[in-house]
């Protein structure tokens, strides 16, 4: 099968379409065909070692895993004989290492789940990681109905997922973005749209119960006087904004957002989509073979909800 590799950190042409062995499921797991997998700012991250910190988990020097991508969606070709929750034909999206490969195992345990009915594999694949961070997100920072939440950088991945999220938990939505992004914000449910390249909304006067940073651009001392006294400042980018780390440790209203990616969480997650209350964005779509250049695009921190990877297998080939 092919699969995107890299063997040293680096710009997007660092990786390559390269013919390695198929996976073969352990008991507790299944074997995926990928249909379509996404090009993430974390792949973009993990890629050219944005953070020298990360390589204490990715390795020093290279990459130790070699591979990349982190949505996938895709149909079951075989299963272990302990699964029994999914069967061959049956399928899934979720969150796995290495999905841009034509094939990927998967525990069964994992943040996986069947695509809602009707769906097209392009949209189930960036489902996964901007909803699931944005369930995740939301509920570090204890958002409840009724709440005002500033959602800064709203037109990303995450910012995407957590309009949405919020919306679906009856909160009151302030989603800032730029001017491109203003008309999707507004179809996306948010009650009040912030076009950032215009107006601070930090100068309005208003405060709010939550202020999460989707695109890891707004500081929480930048933002500290526009929080409730016990609101609360969430940042989805703590090595970028490093001095956030040390201010976390000494209050509570600024937190870390630390993504866990739980079975319950993408079942709720396919519920709300069920529900029409989520929908997935997708800005462009490349085939793999293009991968390249998707991270091209994704590195100009410009794309508007997701990039798809579309992946045909040897047999469409």
């Amino acid at each position: 099968m092919r699969a995107v590799v890299f063997d040293r950190y680096g710009p997007p042409e660092v990786l390559r379409l390269k013919e390695v062995e198929r996976p073969i499921p352990e008991d507790d797991e299944v074997l995926v065909r990928v249909h379509a997998a996404t090009a993430t700012r974390s792949d973009t991250g993990l890629r050219g070692a944005e953070y020298f910190i990360a390589r204490f988990f990715t390795g020093i020097l290279r990459p130790r895993r070699g591979r990349i991508g982190l949505e996938f969606a895709g149909a079951v070709e075989a299963a272990g004989k302990d699964v029994t929750e999914f069967a061959p034909g049956d399928r899934l999206f979720g969150i796995c290492a290495g999905g841009n490969a034509e094939y990927v195992c998967v525990r069964e345990s994992s943040a996986i789940a069947r695509i809602p009915d009707r769906m097209t594999f392009e949209d189930a694949a960036c489902l996964a990681d901007g909803g699931l961070s944005a369930i995740s997100l939301l509920r570090s920072a204890g958002l409840q109905k009724n709440h005002r939440i500033v959602v800064f950088g709203a037109s990303g991945s995450i910012g995407v997922g957590a309009v949405q999220v919020a919306k679906h938990l009856g909160a009151r939505v302030i989603a800032v973005g730029n001017t491109k992004s203003v008309d999707l914000l507004r179809s996306l449910g948010a009650d009040e749209v912030v076009d950032y390249q215009n107006e601070d909304f930090t100068k309005n006067g208003e405060t709010y119960d939550v202020i999460l940073d989707a695109a890891g651009k707004a500081s929480f001392l930048h933002c500290r006087r526009s929080l409730k006294p016990d609101g609360v400042y969430v940042t989805t980018d703590p090595g970028f904004m490093w001095h956030d780390a040390v201010v976390a440790l000494g209050t509570k209203r600024a937190k870390l957002g630390i993504v866990r990616y739980t079975k319950p969480d993408i079942f709720t997650l396919r519920e709300v989509v069920e529900a029409g209350e989520y929908r997935p964005v997708i800005d462009r779509t490349y085939p793999l073979e293009d991968v390249v250049e998707a991270h091209r695009y994704v590195d100009t921190h410009q794309k508007t909800g997701n990039v798809v990877l579309t992946v045909r297998g040897a047999s469409d080939r």
